[in-house]
Formats: structure tokens, C-alpha cells, sequence
């Protein structure tokens, strides 16, 4: 079969009932009309679930995808999409994850990964180079994420293994579980509570073998130079966040009323907010920095973990989504806090989006009289109460007393309390927002309405609000307040972005290339000719 350049040309199914393992070969009309990716993975999605699909029932399916650049020089294109129906939501559910899995997947011969039906016990999916087997898991069941990494390398007796797993939360199906990628160096699939599919799958682990296969390039000179010659821009822009990672926003999101405090209630905590920095993080508990394959950032922080019960272990550290989460939400400005928070939802397998927006909500809803002591055991859930944050997340893990009730998320949680407590769940679709707030950038409104899985500022609108982008015809930032022409930046940069969802290349980058130069990888790639209208 003539494979177009990026490809492997083979996506495996895994039939956990009737322990089966088949192949999908997409036709080259599909993969050019659906890239790779989210995309493709929506494709399979749609064909193999309909309106009536559980979630959590065997006949959902889970599906973990790379797309054409996966593999290649360029930059950032180490990433790989999780898709499903979502538990959370009930609807469509997609993560995007960085780190080595998508990677070492392609180099064993495949683009993706399909999973289907429930096993009778715990397993683990082990993939090697044109191989695949499932292997019982009941030894590591119940381990949290960073032992199970741990344990099926030993298992494996391959320290390279990339291994994508979950941990309490997900084994318990707890709605906003997520998965974790690769340990100590960690990344999540955060969002849509993708975690407890696995789990309804009593799938405790896909883990990768390294192989020795790489897709072939169409025009490897060419890309090469466009990398070279965009790689000056992208290093400058990306700066801070190479020195303080994501983190780096919290105060200048802080600044502007963009970093949301106290439950959505305040738009403004800035000089609270200068504790819970990538500066501070810098100055206290980070160990080191790390990288996603082929990327110039190294976002990642791996930091010492001040307090609590993983006290002077290293793990990794919190983003800006997590600084939010744990902190300002809750009025938490604690950054040991913080961090112990962060790896706890990490270790769980957790999202630490979902859950601080949970305990937030929770927190106001005990300061209204929705949640009582009674309900807690005694336990106050007041503002800023760092112990308070830690009970209530090991409690949402494990799917205890309240911590049941919140960790259905903030939508379900509403329908049942009653009463008014459906006028402070802040939410979308039933997905907990994105902490960017869209009294500060207007069009994030817009886009957290319209984006497929509900809140999330993926759609990258604020781009145009914080940037310019000549190509799409915003030569200037627009007004960050008004309204003119957002409707129309809204549309353009959802479909701009759901082509980074597409060949899996990272969004940290997209300030700092040019659109015309994505293409040129594309077609570089594949030898395709997709133009810019396309």
C-alpha cells in the first residue's frame, strides 16, 4: 500500500471483550479530508457511537490518535489527541497531550489506537514495534499514576516505555478523571473526564515500547529549511515561557482581570496573585525543566513538593491552569499548597481544571448554606483554606461523602442541591470553563458558547485580542472589550486552531509561526498541496 508521507497507514483496534486485535488501513481520502488527529478520531467516533452510546458502557469507544507531523522536524509535533463520548459532559470529548507516547506509538507502526468493550479484569495494553497484546493488570490496580509508571516499566523491563495510565479516580469512573502520560515528567489529558472511560474499560495502562520506524517525508529538505528559518521567532517569542512555563501568565493574566478569583465572583487579585507566579515557582520548588520531543520551550517543571504526604519527592509541577485552579479560585495564595495540590490530582489522575473549579464551587455553596458541616463531617470548606482544598480532592478521587456529589462536576452537583445553586455552576456543555475569563477578552465568550466540548480557550480567539494576525486579516490586536469583528475571529481562528488539533502541533507556538509556514510542513509532509483556503 503507498502510504502518503507522515503516515504509518495503520490504526489498531483493540476489542477488550473478545481480546482482539484488528487493523484499520485509512484510504488516502480520508486522511486527506480529515489530516489526522482530532479530526480523523472524530470520524471514528461518529461511526462507531451514536446518540444512545454510554459513556461508561463497553460500547463507547476510546480513541488516541497522532496526526502527519507526529515524528518529523517540526517543531512541537510530539502531541496526540484522546478522544471519546465524554462522561462529564455526554457529549463530544476531547484531550489534547504532549510528551513521548504519540511519539513512540508512530515508531512502532501505527498513527492510533481504538479500544473497544470492557475486559472482565484489570489490563494493560502493551504495544511493540507491529504488535500489540493485553496483559492482566490486577497487581497495579489501584496504584496512583506515577507507581503505575513505574511498575509497568519494571514489567516491562524497558525504562524508555512511554506509558499512558490512570489512577484512583479513573478506576472509580469518576467523572472528571483524566490520563496521565509519563511519570515524573508528567502530562495530562485533562479535560472531559476521559480517565473513567479507561476505567468502565477496567484499562489501567496503555503502555509503548519504543520501535525503530519513522514516517517517511515527502520533501525533507524543504521542511528542514522552513524549520531552520522559523526557529529564530519561535525561541524569541517563547521566551518566558521557557524560563517560567506556562505559569509565566499568572500575572499578567492577573492584570488585566483575565485570571478568574473566588469562584468567578472577582475579576481582580493581582497583588495576592504575584505568589502563585512561574516567578515564585522558580525561586522555591523547581528542580528542573523539561521538554516534549522536538520542542524549543520545555514548558514542563518538575518541582520538590513541599508538604503533605509526597513531602521532598519530585514531581511534576503546576501550569497555569493549575495555579488558577488550586489558587485563586479558591483564594488560595499559598504556592506550597498549590503545588502539593497539583501533584495529589496528578498522582489520582484528576483534572486539576474540573476539580478546582469543583472545590471553588463547593466552597460557595457551604458559604451560602447548600453545604453544611453535616454534609462534611465537620470539615469547613471556607475560602482559602489550603487543608480544606487537599481533604476535598482526595475525597473527589476516591468518591467519598461530598467529595462524590462535587467531583459529578459542577453541573450535576447543581441539579442536585437545588435551590439557587445552579446560579454560581459556571459552566458550558456541563465542562467546567477555562480559567480565562471573558469579561477581560470579549471573545472568549463567543468562543466558550460555540467550542464542540464546551468551555475551553482552545478555540485561541484571545490570540487575536492579545496579537495580530495579517493572514486572517487582524493587522492589529482588536479591542479586547468590544465587539466588532469577533464574531468573524471566533470562526477563523476555531477552524486555525482545529487544524494544530489536526496534525497535533502544539498551540504554545502559534503566536510565533506563520500560518503559511504550518501549510508548508503539511505539504511538505505528505506531499499533499493543501492550499490556504483549504
Amino acid at each position: 500500500m503507498n502510504v502518503p508521507g507522515g503516515y504509518m497507514g495503520k490504526i489498531a483496534v483493540v476489542d477488550l471483550e473478545n481480546k482482539r486485535i484488528e487493523n484499520i488501513f485509512p484510504s488516502d481520502r480520508i486522511l486527506r479530508d480529515y489530516i489526522g488527529g482530532a479530526n480523523i478520531a472524530a470520524k471514528y467516533l461518529y461511526d462507531m457511537t451514536d446518540e444512545h452510546t454510554n459513556p461508561l458502557g463497553p460500547e463507547n469507544v476510546i480513541i488516541f490518535m497522532t496526526g502527519p507531523l507526529t515524528g518529523t522536524r517540526a517543531f512541537a509535533s510530539s502531541r496526540h489527541a484522546i478522544v471519546s463520548k465524554s462522561p462529564l459532559t455526554g457529549i463530544w470529548g476531547e484531550s489534547d497531550v504532549g510528551g513521548s507516547w504519540g511519539l513512540k506509538l508512530k515508531s512502532c507502526g501505527y498513527d492510533g489506537l481504538i479500544v473497544k468493550g470492557r475486559s472482565s479484569v484489570p489490563v494493560t495494553i502493551n504495544v511493540r514495534e507491529d504488535e500489540i497484546e493485553i496483559s492482566p493488570a490486577q497487581d497495579i490496580w489501584g496504584l496512583d499514576t506515577i507507581e503505575t509508571h513505574k511498575r509497568v516499566r519494571e514489567m516491562l523491563n524497558d525504562e524508555h516505555t512511554s506509558i499512558s495510565c490512570i489512577g484512583p479516580a479513573g478506576e472509580r469512573q469518576v467523572p472528571m478523571a483524566c490520563i496521565m502520560i509519563d511519570g515524573e515528567d508528567a502530562r495530562a489529558a485533562g479535560r472531559c473526564g476521559l480517565g473513567a472511560v479507561m476505567g468502565s474499560k477496567l484499562l489501567k495502562a496503555i503502555a509503548v515500547v519504543p520501535g525503530s520506524k519513522t514516517p517517511s517525508v515527502y520533501d525533507e529538505e524543504k521542511l528542514n529549511e522552513s524549520v531552520k528559518h522559523v526557529a529564530p521567532d519561535v525561541v524569541k517569542k517563547t521566551g518566558l515561557l521557557k524560563e517560567f512555563g506556562t505559569a509565566r501568565g499568572v500575572v499578567t493574566n492577573a492584570e488585566i482581570g483575565d485570571m478568574p478569583v473566588k469562584n468567578w465572583q472577582i475579576g481582580e487579585w493581582i497583588d495576592v496573585c504575584q505568589n502563585l507566579s512561574g516567578q515564585a515557582l522558580k525561586e522555591t520548588y523547581l528542580v528542573k525543566r523539561y521538554h516534549c520531543p522536538g520542542c524549543v520551550i520545555g514548558c514542563g517543571r518538575v518541582v520538590r513538593i513541599p508538604r503533605g504526604k509526597f513531602k521532598d519527592t519530585v514531581a511534576a509541577g503546576p501550569e497555569y491552569e493549575s495555579m488558577a485552579g488550586m489558587g485563586s479560585m479558591c483564594m488560595i495564595d499559598d504556592l506550597a499548597v498549590v503545588v502539593e495540590a497539583t501533584d495529589l490530582c496528578n498522582r489520582f489522575g484528576i483534572d486539576t481544571m474540573s476539580a478546582g473549579t469543583a472545590v471553588a464551587y463547593g466552597m460557595e455553596a457551604y458559604e451560602k448554606g447548600l453545604i453544611t458541616s453535616k454534609d462534611t463531617g465537620g470539615v469547613p470548606l471556607n475560602w482559602g483554606d489550603g487543608d480544606a482544598l487537599i481533604w476535598l480532592i482526595e475525597r473527589m478521587a476516591y468518591g467519598e461523602g461530598i467529595g462524590q456529589l462535587l467531583g459529578q462536576g459542577v453541573k450535576k452537583a447543581a441539579a442536585i442541591l437545588g435551590g439557587n445553586a445552579e446560579e454560581f455552576a459556571v459552566h458550558i456543555k456541563g465542562l467546567e470553563m477555562a480559567f480565562h475569563d471573558p469579561r477581560a477578552l470579549s471573545s472568549l465568550a463567543l468562543s466558550y458558547a460555540t467550542y464542540h466540548r464546551g468551555a475551553c480557550h482552545r478555540g485561541c480567539t484571545h490570540n487575536i485580542e492579545r496579537g495580530s494576525y495579517p493572514e486572517l486579516g487582524f493587522a492589529q490586536p482588536i479591542d479586547r472589550f468590544g465587539v466588532d469583528r469577533k464574531a468573524e475571529a471566533v470562526v477563523l481562528m476555531q477552524n486555525y486552531a482545529e487544524t494544530y488539533e489536526a496534525l497535533k502541533l502544539c498551540k504554545l507556538i502559534m503566536p510565533a509561526i506563520k500560518i503559511a509556514d504550518v501549510i508548508d510542513w503539511l505539504n511538505c509532509v505528505t506531499g499533499q498541496d493543501y492550499s490556504f483556503d483549504e
